[in-house]
């Protein structure tokens, strides 16, 4: 009766939701008229004006102890063409009080300067170079704020390798940046210099040094902006426009040149739309760079006839973003401040002084910083979301009165269909952060990736040829009875403790993470989406049980890639030339790459080999040491029928990648065509629930909204149930905690539901919007937790000599390993699985020798005992 039953109310529950998309057109706008877009705007406010009423430009800027320091310079006194510049050595500070910013002297630097670079680190502002009207300095030094005596402390710092002024620095992890500038008082000096030095090694003087890095390809150049952004894989320089003089002509440069520390490799980005020389350029959200400043060289010839009658340099703000290489225009700015640092300060930039045309400082400080527009999410959506959750409730009450003893709700009374528990198993190993994590890692990057979901298959057979009969044999309930069988009960205990902590910040990480992500598609705050996801899984999977839980994932599988075939039609749709130009443009890009060879296992364009090891080890956990996956393969009526429901995750694996990257790639090909649209306030891993919320037509954005949801909800209610199960069968079983099924029974459900409410609360805690991706966060979090529980059953499988002591050290070993990896190494998180089986299995197995062996029927426990259970039951 229920394979008749739930199958009838999907499709009811899914073409309701269709008809309520009757009020939009398909693949276009409502009928109310053109979609308002989510554009970012910037929001300036002007702070208290430098105390120098004339202002300065080419001041040292940073940020220390929470204030604002302005130092040195250089002005004209008035009338400005008829006097020569000044240098000054004035310092200034600002500071935040009670009743709002206050100006206040730091005392003076040792000479007057100007024109030097700057950066803020947590020791100081970091001052290098610079020069005043005689000479250019290649001295450097460092600036402290002591708010205590409320001076500025200055003391030495290491000189840069030559003199330099006009050049700029950023601060990238713990090394200084410098490129480009002067050396001499004219631009014919202007250098092709590359230069680093590491703050770690501040404590030893011979490596405390600055080094020569390769340069850039493209010309010399002076008043260059110098920035930091990642770029979808690395932190990453980026060199942009300058000027330079060849044979007594000067040009005025519009390219970009980015750098990766990583690699060491200059790569050419796109021009700028115009010189943007000697302005001011920062890096702002995840992947965009605003330039807020910066001179054309339209008038630079014109300055000594114009004079005063000078308009001054252009007032329109540029962004650049990373990934996909495109320009877009940013607002207009009511200033444009050039020569000057813009730095960072309770969130956002600062401007401080600068020069506004030829000769003219201005005293003016502004912070900036850009806004996203707030959006409705429109009642049809509403309807949508809340009509599909509310659906999902309704189907967590019908099975609960189905639910007669445990076996029934942790197994399901063995009487599920095999394609819903493969719908199931799907629905489990892929979660929500399939939905947003893969596209927007497709979106940054490329397919790489997508090659450790096709290991899927291929691990498949170990999941139906080696963990199912093992676990079918014992007739299992938990899959960590297997390990008291095969070890101890300690090793049993162990195992199944360890799954249910995994489980616990798997459910925070999912929740958190998918709470973030949908934070741009609805006017949901993370907090809200966390805890509607909590409590709605808590309600449906604690009355349901796990037969609640499948039919529910069964489901959500359709939606979830239902919604996300919908969303990439449209992407493809909405790209210049369609299919054709998405293909074309994603393959200029290099977006369907498959494979690095390199031999860095450190590196974010994960080699071939770290993929391929990575994922064989993150799904042999699945298969044979995830409560999760193996509670599955006990839910359907005999093995043969197990076995089916593993190839149907196995081949809805393929398709699903497809999708799913082919979304990404198409993002990426999409935001390519229409850069204005991108949103820098957003996280990369926000990319696609933008798309939701500003391009899909009402209705289906809420139905792919609802599918983002009920993806996490799959994965939350999976963990419960599935932690319940260890528990009352690992834990309170075994020691005969009751006598009576019916207690049993309530003790699972009040389980389920504690399980619930803590992972709603780790969710909660874990919210944090700095997270660069999603998908390489939840790949850490499996690995730290699954390498050693999967190393223990490839223990246990592959030898006869393993006992439970050796078992037990392997065990603390791994674990030790995944501790290290994670604390002291660079190491990728993809690789954390693999080596947590390898470290557990080779600590395990020779330990296992420092204990007396002892006499152990291992029939049916081992891969080379596995024929003796068969012949004996025969």
């Amino acid at each position: 009766m229920q394979t008749r039953v739930i199958p009838s109310l999907f499709v009811s529950i899914f073409f309701a939701s269709c008809l309520s998309n009757g009020a939009t057109n398909c693949f276009g706008q409502s009928d109310a008229g053109e979609k308002t877009r989510m554009q970012s705007v910037l929001d300036w406010e002007q702070l208290p004006a430098l105390p120098n009423e004339l202002g300065v430009a080419g001041p040292f800027v940073g940020v220390h102890h929470g204030a604002l320091l302005v130092a040195g310079g250089a002005n004209f006194q008035k009338p400005v063409w008829e006097s020569d510049k000044e240098w000054h050595k004035e310092i200034y500070v600002l500071n935040k009080t009670e009743t709002g910013y206050k100006w206040q002297s730091g005392g003076q630097l040792p000479r007057p300067i100007a024109y030097g670079a700057a950066v803020s680190t947590p020791e100081g502002i970091i001052c290098l170079g610079g020069n005043d009207s005689e000479q250019t300095f290649q001295e450097a030094f460092l600036l402290q704020w002591n708010p205590i005596n409320s001076r500025v402390e200055v003391s030495d710092f290491p000189a840069l390798p030559q003199p330099c002024a006009y050049g700029q620095a950023v601060l990238v992890g713990t090394r200084i940046y410098l490129a480009g500038g002067q050396s001499g008082s004219n631009l014919q000096s202007a250098m092709k210099n590359f230069w680093t030095i590491d703050l770690s090694q501040s404590e030893d003087p011979a490596r405390f040094v600055w080094r020569e890095l390769p340069p850039w390809p493209g010309p010399a150049r002076a008043f260059n902006i110098t920035a930091q952004q990642h770029n979808g894989y690395e932190d990453c320089i980026y060199v942009i426009s300058g000027r330079h003089e060849d044979d007594s002509e000067i040009r005025f440069l519009k390219d970009v040149w980015e750098f990766n520390p990583k690699t060491n490799f200059w790569k050419k980005r796109a021009d700028a739309p115009r010189c943007v020389m000697a302005g001011t350029g920062i890096g702002l959200g995840q992947s965009h760079l605003f330039i807020f400043g910066g001179a054309d060289g339209s008038l630079f010839a014109k300055a000594d006839d114009l004079k005063d009658e000078h308009p001054g340099f252009p007032k329109e703000a540029l962004a650049f973003h990373t990934i996909t290489n495109t320009w877009t225009t940013a607002g207009t700015m009511p200033i444009n401040q050039v020569t000057t640092i813009p730095v960072k300060w309770e969130d956002k930039v600062i401007l401080a002084s600068g020069e506004i045309r030829p000769r003219v400082r201005t005293p003016q400080v502004w912070s900036v910083e850009p806004v996203a527009e707030q959006h409705g999410f429109g009642l049809i959506n509403y309807g949508v979301l809340f009509g599909y959750l509310l659906a999902m409730l309704g189907i967590g009450f019908y099975f609960a009165l189905k639910n007669k003893t445990t076996d029934d709700y942790f197994r399901g009374g063995k009487h599920l269909p095999w394609w819903a528990a493969g719908c199931s198993i799907f629905a489990t190993m892929l979660s929500s952060l399939t939905f947003t994590g893969i596209p927007s890692k497709a979106f940054a990057q490329d397919w790489v990736y997508a090659v450790g979901n096709f290991m899927i298959p291929v691990v498949a057979f170990i999941g139906v040829y080696v963990a199912l009969p093992f676990y079918r044999r014992i007739d299992a309930t938990s899959a960590y009875e297997y390990l008291e069988h095969r070890f101890s009960r300690g090793v049993r205990l162990f195992g199944s403790a360890s799954f249910t902590l995994f489980h616990l910040f798997r459910m925070a990480v999912v929740m958190s993470l998918t709470g973030l992500a949908l934070a741009v598609a609805t006017p949901l705050t993370p907090v809200h989406s966390v805890l509607l996801i909590g409590v709605l899984s808590i309600i449906y999977c604690t009355i349901g049980g796990i037969e609640a839980v499948i039919w529910t994932d069964t489901i959500q599988t359709v939606v979830l890639l239902g919604g996300a075939t919908l969303a990439l039609t449209l992407l493809i749709l909405g790209t210049e030339e369609g299919w054709l130009g998405t293909v074309q443009a994603a393959t200029t890009a290099e977006k369907f790459r498959l494979a690095n060879f390199h031999l860095d296992p450190t590196s974010m364009q994960l080699a071939l080999w770290v993929v391929v090891l990575g994922a064989i080890g993150q799904n042999i956990s699945s298969y044979t040491a995830d409560q999760a996956v193996v509670q599955r393969y006990m839910t359907t009526p005999d093995q043969r029928l197990a076995a089916c429901s593993i190839w149907t995750n196995a081949i809805l694996t393929i398709p699903a990648t497809l999708l799913f990257f082919g979304i990404g790639t198409a993002l990426f090909t999409f935001y390519r065509s229409h850069p204005e649209r991108l949103d820098p306030t957003i996280t990369t891993d926000q990319i696609f629930p933008l798309f939701i919320a500003n391009e899909m037509p009402i209705g289906i954005a809420g139905l792919i909204v609802a599918g983002v949801f009920s993806a996490a909800q799959s994965t939350v209610s999976t963990s419960m149930n599935s932690t319940a199960t260890t528990i009352v069968t690992d834990f309170l079983r075994p020691f005969e905690m009751a006598k009576s099924e019916r207690w049993y029974l309530r003790a699972a459900q009040g389980i389920t539901f504690a399980m619930g409410v803590l992972g709603t609360l780790l969710g909660l805690i874990f919210v944090d919007p700095a997270i660069k991706s999603l998908f390489d966060t939840f790949i850490k979090v499996i690995g730290l937790f699954m390498g050693v529980l999967g190393g223990l059953f490839v223990l246990g499988v592959m030898t006869q000599r393993a006992n439970a002591f050796g078992a037990m050290i392997g065990a603390l070993v791994g674990a030790a390993s995944m501790f290290v990896l994670w604390k002291f190494t660079a190491i990728n998180g993809y690789l954390y699985t693999a080596c947590g089986i390898t470290t557990c299995f080779l600590a395990g197995y020779f330990a296992s020798f420092l204990a007396p062996q002892t006499q152990q029927n291992l029939d049916g426990l081992t891969l080379y005992t596995l024929s003796n259970a068969a012949k004996s039951n025969d």
